[in-house]
């Protein structure tokens, strides 16, 4: 019987990650750090919370659909709004049909959601590191008490960028749809034979519905010409891999999936831009998406772009920042091309 990753010593686990990292070219430290994403997904799709959660964002897909060549590390979740705030949807609806509407279940997420995540996720979760006797830590952390910081015991570094934890985010104030399950494996397994690594089967959000997710989140970012945390720039990067794939056409020929984004963030995710006025999501979705920014907003997402190259993760394909930004403007006139 295969001996499990978590039984090694410390010397076979370092020897077995440096001997993948040879052979793949990815970092030892992100290869590590991705056992940790899937056994994290393993225990929480292992759950009863299983068709309650959707599995979105980059790291979806780095890890099930293998889209992009990034290694994504956080892991961001949608638990359904209709079964956090029912009590408060009309018919059922997930979309508020006014202001007050919104901001009663916008109130009701941010005050339900971290006795949710610490009553019901923190439990689950903290069960499957007993049961396989793991050396690790769970924190509720997040200004709004959403997210979980699951820290490990890394036996490899590297620059800083990517810290030896895994951020679990969640998310309620959408249903997480369309979504399908999907198997997900180590990026390790295949390269060391006669270990077994966790595996997981997420229900996981369509990559169309991510990239609309990505594309409204870069529009806001260029018209708002302010700066941003770090980490920003993988969404550049990110919609440069999707447009490369046939989710891609998928997406830009869906104007249903496009309008149902623009229509819950323009309820959900109401932002300004550099004058002071709404932003329209329907306008970004129907010709007019920007994926450009300007000034200073430009100069800082370089610099994120280059301290992501850095720490490794863009291992085996690094495009330079210059060719990210020309193919956003080949993605940004042809997704407003189809869209009119």
């Amino acid at each position: 019987m295969a001996e499990s990753w978590f039984s090694l010593s410390r010397d076979d686990q370092i020897e077995a990650l440096e001997f993948a990292a040879a052979r793949t070219g990815r970092p030892a430290h992100l290869l590590e750090k991705d056992i940790w994403v899937v056994w994290a997904l393993s225990a929480i799709y292992e759950s009863d919370l299983a068709s309650k959660l959707t599995f979105k964002g980059g790291t979806s897909l780095s890890k099930v659909y293998r889209i992009i060549d990034r290694f994504s590390e956080d892991v961001d979740l949608t638990y359904d709004i209709r079964e956090l705030a029912a009590d408060l949807l009309k018919q059922g609806n997930p979309i508020p049909d006014s202001t007050n509407q919104e901001k009663k279940i916008s109130r009701a997420v941010r005050h339900r959601l971290p006795g949710w995540i610490e009553a019901t996720v923190m439990p689950i979760i903290e069960s499957s590191m007993e049961i396989a006797g793991l050396d690790v830590s769970l924190t509720l952390a997040g200004k709004d008490k959403d997210k979980l910081i699951l820290a490990y015991p890394a036996v490899k570094m590297g620059t800083g960028y990517s810290a030896p934890t895994i951020q679990l985010e969640f998310g309620a104030r959408a249903t997480g749809e369309p979504h399908y399950v999907h198997p997900v494996a180590c990026d390790i397994a295949p390269e060391i034979e006669d270990i077994m690594f966790p595996v997981a089967q997420p229900l996981v959000m369509a990559a169309e519905r991510t990239f609309w997710e990505k594309a409204t989140a870069a529009h806001v970012y260029c018209l708002q010409r302010r700066l941003r945390g770090e980490r920003y720039s993988r969404h550049w990067y990110d919609l440069v891999a999707i447009a490369k794939t046939p989710h891609f056409a998928a997406a830009c020929t869906n104007h249903a999936l496009a309008r149902a984004v623009a229509e819950h963030k323009s309820v959900f995710f109401v932002e300004k831009d550099a004058a002071g006025a709404k932003i329209d999501y329907f306008a970004a979705t129907s010709g007019q998406l920007q994926l450009i920014p300007a000034g200073e907003s430009f100069a800082a997402l370089e610099i994120d772009y280059a301290a992501m190259l850095e720490d490794g993760l863009l291992a085996l394909n690094q495009p330079n920042f210059a060719d990210i930004i020309e193919q956003c403007h080949v993605i940004q006139d042809e997704v407003n091309r189809l869209a009119l």
